[in-house]
């Protein structure tokens, strides 16, 4: 047993149940030492453990004992003929194969932390659940010793079947992790020939993206990234199925920035409705507040830096479901603690955005997998196309809008200007309405704020994909955008750039789409 929390209380409490204790090793000598008769299992078998404790339990006096069915002729002669006992209770920890890769151990130490004979002798055991109780996790000890004081020292079929599918759940889970981790890790591939997917059950949710749907939030078992899953929730009401995806789609947008000045998000429905930053966290919430007011109502806030008291009073100031940050002070905790049903997470830090990684998703009949969009451009990656090149607020502005529109759905028009989103256009069957919807926000927005024109004018616009025709661009260029960042790449991006050039718009190619679908 590689965890050996419970073990003494389990083996004290086995035995006053009058069972016979069969162990190796450490567990042996823990069971020992605690003053319990423990038979090794090389006296159970007349072998000895060899090779590094490689072979032990792998023996017919094992299991057969595990294995044979008690009520059958054929099975009794031969345990009689071979003196093989009946074993009637199993509890097996697996060699800790996930800690050894977390910790960054090396091969040879990893491949040594792959165990044979505990996955062999708990397959036995839960295909023979009809007579044997396997027990895997910890946490079941107290079940188990409930059960068979209930019982009389034995255990019921239906808690039989319960242990065997968790047991047949386990080896899944372990071994799925040995076959990633030779794929990934040691192979180097990005696509093997098995995809091997688990997760172990964290939480169940209230229900799924509508209330007739059922839904379940699960960790993923092996080595990952830390992210929203982690997150220490220090206030309100469960998070539902959908404030986990809107949650995660925030703290993914806001880590683009985490080294960057204070910059707030504030997210409804998985698209960003308001980005800024600013020198302050209040004056980065502000700058996204006035993007766009009406959508951020109910919306989820992601914050770059720990939030404080300031910034808190503005974000409660209207409903908001969910706050992420890496951090909160003592004054933003007490504004925040006002509203009960507000849920307050902090990360311990915001993810890499240029992590790898494998995106899965389900389909009629199959899964799509994919990699990660982690392809970023600089500067220095842009590529001037229009006769006025655009001028160094503009490339910010532009840089800035591009970084956001990745996170909207597409189609995706996105216009900045002074670090701050003015109009986002999200998920349009076209380009053009994207442009038109975004520039209708900035002039709402304008008129809530009563600015004297909509932030666009002398704005940049970022498209997530090419302007296939100009009028998705000549809508920009109506709200009074003065700059384009776009991929390129489109059968007429002559005429796109031609266009812009009569409408005296700087335009820069990055050569890479971000489709969000």
């Amino acid at each position: 047993m590689s965890d050996k929390g419970g073990l003494l209380e389990l083996g004290k409490a086995l035995a006053a149940h009058g069972v016979e204790l069969v162990s190796t090793g450490g567990t042996a000598k823990a069971l020992r030492e605690a003053g319990l008769a423990v038979k090794d299992v090389a006296e159970l078998t007349g072998f000895p453990e060899m090779m590094d404790g490689r072979v032990k339990t792998l023996h017919p006096k094992v299991h057969g004992g595990l294995l044979a069915v008690r009520d059958d002729p054929e099975h009794a002669a031969a345990m009689a003929a071979h003196d093989i006992g009946a074993i009637d209770l199993l509890v097996v920890n697996l060699y800790p194969f996930e800690a050894t890769v977390a910790r960054g151990a090396g091969r040879d130490e990893i491949i040594e932390n792959i165990d044979i004979g505990g996955p062999a002798m708990v397959r036995s055991s839960a295909k023979n659940h009809a007579y044997v109780t396997i027990v895997t996790d910890p946490a079941d000890y107290k079940a188990l010793l409930e059960e068979m004081d209930a019982k009389g020292g034995a255990t019921s079929l239906d808690f039989r079947r319960k242990m065997a599918a968790k047991a047949f759940s386990a080896t899944a889970a372990y071994d799925s992790m040995i076959s990633q981790w030779f794929a990934f890790a040691d192979q180097g591939e990005t696509f093997p020939e098995m995809l091997a997917v688990n997760g172990r059950k964290a939480a169940e949710l209230r229900y799924g993206e509508n209330p007739h749907q059922q839904a379940a939030l699960y960790l993923p078992v092996g080595p990952h990234a830390r992210g929203l899953a982690q997150a220490e929730q220090l206030q309100g009401k469960d998070l539902s199925y959908n404030n986990y995806n809107d949650a995660d789609a925030a703290l993914e947008l806001i880590a683009e920035f985490r080294d960057g000045p204070p910059t707030v998000a504030i997210i409804k429905h998985a698209n960003p409705c308001g980005v800024a930053q600013g020198a302050s966290l209040l004056d980065a919430y502000s700058g996204a507040f006035d993007c766009d007011r009406v959508s951020a109502f109910g919306g989820i806030v992601a914050c770059n830096r720990p939030l404080d008291g300031a910034t808190a009073e503005a974000i409660t100031g209207i409903f908001t479901e969910v706050v992420i940050a890496p951090g909160a002070d003592e004054g933003a905790r007490a504004v925040f603690a006002a509203k009960k049903n507000l849920r307050l997470l902090l990360v311990d830090e915001l993810p890499d955005p240029r992590r790898a990684g494998l995106l899965v998703r389900q389909i009629t009949g199959g899964l799509l997998a994919q990699t990660r969009d982690n392809g970023a451009v600089a500067q220095a990656d842009l590529k001037v196309v229009t006769k006025r090149a655009p001028t160094e607020q503009e490339l910010q502005d532009c840089l800035f809008a591009w970084t956001v529109a990745r996170h909207v759905k597409s189609n995706a028009i996105v216009y900045a200007k002074d670090g701050a989103t003015a109009g986002i256009g999200a998920g349009q069957m076209n380009r053009r309405d994207s442009s038109r919807i975004a520039a209708i926000r900035a002039r709402e927005a304008a008129q809530e704020a009563g600015w004297s024109e909509p932030r666009t004018v002398g704005s940049a616009v970022a498209s997530d994909a090419f302007f296939p025709f100009p009028d998705g661009l000549l809508a920009a260029a109506e709200a009074g955008a003065t700059a384009v960042i776009q991929p390129g790449g489109a059968a007429r991006d002559a005429d796109v750039i031609a266009a812009a050039d009569e409408a005296g718009i700087a335009m820069v190619f990055t050569g890479m789409r971000h489709f969000r679908h």
